[in-house]
């Protein structure tokens, strides 16, 4: 939220914090919260640094995406596509445009539930829409998952 308000010093000071509770060790924590884990909080640390844009001179957004895809555990795809569109939106923002593209095309090759996209693309008919879901069922077509509904 600091981040987000442009907040450097306050995202800091909380994120420092958590850094230390997740260095310790959470404990026992509620099943709730237990997905919480350090590649979560690296990930947050992204988002923290992708909001920041401009205003930090902390390392780059696309850094942080890149650690915490690294920590991420098997079982957590969802998470690990939206982390890869993270890294790619970062690296198009970090003027490398190439390997954004690159990160880009590997998060829709891993994207689960492309019927959902399809389904939201619904009835609009344009240029740019149409190109996404020809993209899409040609994703679907090509890796087809029981998860795609």
């Amino acid at each position: 939220m600091h981040a987000a308000l442009g907040d450097e010093q306050g995202a800091e000071r909380h994120l420092g914090a958590a850094d230390e509770l997740v260095t310790d060790g959470l404990g026992d924590v509620p099943a709730w919260v237990d997905y919480f884990d350090a590649a979560e909080h690296v990930g947050t640390r992204a988002v923290s640094a992708r909001d920041l844009t401009g205003i930090s001179r902390n390392r780059r957004a696309s850094d942080h995406f890149t650690d915490a895809l690294a920590l991420r555990r098997p079982g957590f795809d969802r998470v690990k596509v939206m982390d890869r569109i993270g890294l790619a939106a970062a690296l198009f923002a970090e003027g490398e445009p190439e390997h954004g593209a690159a990160a880009a095309h590997q998060a829709l090759d891993e994207a689960f539930r492309l019927n959902t996209l399809l389904d939201a693309a619904g009835p609009r008919r344009t240029g740019a829409v149409d190109d996404v879901r020809t993209r899409t069922k040609d994703l679907a077509a090509a890796r087809p998952t029981t998860v795609a509904a």
